[in-house]
């Protein structure tokens, strides 16, 4: 039942796996953490399209460098049984600014950056690095 949860999981195994692109079921959600993943550098593309059974899917490409990925490790935060919250001076960087925090704002989902430039905080969906 956690969508996101689910779409990280497939995305890690993805690269454990070293797999050129992943398919997964689309939502809104899935999109614009994917959004933000290719404009962090994390991800190559990312596309939606419609597959044979006439559901909308996600394709997304993660990025390799010498045949590494440059997704280090992708942890979830808030979870359905314990969500996390934090104020917009409250956000912690991820690995001292190396990496990126993914909040869902009243603005929509950016960046750590961005909500602590806007002042905003939100619910911490995940940490990539």
């Amino acid at each position: 039942m956690d969508t996101v949860g689910d779409f990280l999981t497939v995305l890690r195994n993805a690269i454990a796996a070293h797999l050129p692109s992943v398919v997964v079921p689309s939502s809104h959600l899935r999109r614009e953490i994917s959004r933000i993943l290719k404009n962090a550098g994390y991800v190559d593309a990312y596309e939606e399209t419609v597959c044979s059974l006439g559901r909308r899917v996600l394709r997304v490409t993660p990025r390799y460098v010498n045949g590494k990925s440059l997704i280090q490790s992708i942890r979830r935060c808030s979870r359905p049984g314990r969500r996390m919250y934090c104020q917009a001076r409250c956000l912690s960087r991820v690995l001292n600014g190396l990496g990126i925090a993914i909040i869902s704002t009243s603005a929509g989902l950016m960046r750590d950056s961005e909500a602590r430039r806007k002042n905003l905080g939100g619910e911490i969906l995940c940490e990539v690095w």
